[in-house]
C-alpha cells in the first residue's frame, strides 16, 4: 500500500488532485476531515464539502486524534484522504499540544498501516514571504519540519499548483 502525501498552496487543486488519487486507489474511500468549525463560515464550507462528497466518499471529522483515526477507518475503508495536515497541526497548537510527538506518532503509524492507502493534503506554507509574528513563524516551521518528516515516510509526494500535480517522489499519478 503506498501512502501520498499532497503539497500545494490554497485554491491550488491539491485536495480534488488527492480526491482523484482516493478514488482511483480504492472502493470504499474515506474523507477525514480534521476540521472544527469554529464560526458560520467554516460551517457553510464543511457542508458545501460534504455536499460535494456525497455518494463517493463516506466522511469522518477528527480535529485531533490523526493516528487513531487512520487505525480506526482502515477497518473499513480502503482509502483515506486526509484533508488537511495543516489544519491538525493548528488545532493540535491551538489544545498545546506537542506538534513534533504527534507528527512522529503519525509517521510512526504510517509506516506499519498498511490496510488502506493514506493521502495526506497539507498546505505548502514555507513559500511566502517571513512572517511577522512568533506565532505564525511557530507555524509556518512546525508544517515545515512535519512535511519533511512526512515525505520520508511517504512512497509518493506531489506538489500541486494551478491544478497540475508534480511528481516530487516516486509513481506519477494514473
Amino acid at each position: 500500500m503506498r501512502h501520498a502525501l499532497v503539497l500545494g498552496g490554497a485554491r491550488s487543486g491539491k485536495t480534488a488532485f488527492g480526491e482523484r488519487l482516493a478514488l482511483h486507489s480504492g472502493k470504499r474511500p474515506l474523507y477525514l476531515a480534521m476540521t472544527k468549525a469554529l464560526d458560520g463560515d467554516m460551517r457553510e464550507r464543511v457542508e458545501s464539502h460534504r455536499t460535494g462528497r456525497t455518494g463517493r466518499f463516506a466522511t469522518r471529522e477528527e480535529p485531533l486524534l490523526l493516528s487513531r483515526a487512520l487505525i480506526e477507518a482502515g477497518q473499513e475503508h480502503d482509502a483515506v484522504l486526509v484533508d488537511c495536515l495543516s489544519l491538525w497541526i493548528t488545532n493540535l497548537l491551538m489544545a498545546n499540544e506537542d506538534v513534533a510527538t504527534a507528527v512522529g506518532e503519525l509517521c510512526a503509524t504510517l509506516m506499519e498501516f498498511r490496510e488502506a492507502k493514506v493521502i495526506l493534503i497539507s498546505h505548502e506554507v514555507g513559500l511566502g514571504i517571513e512572517p511577522e509574528n512568533a506565532m505564525t513563524r511557530t507555524f509556518r516551521d512546525l508544517a515545515g519540519s512535519a512535511h519533511q518528516r512526512l515525505a520520508e515516510v511517504c512512497d509518493d509526494v506531489y506538489f500541486v499548483a494551478a491544478g497540475l500535480p508534480l511528481t516530487m517522489k516516486g509513481a506519477a499519478p494514473t
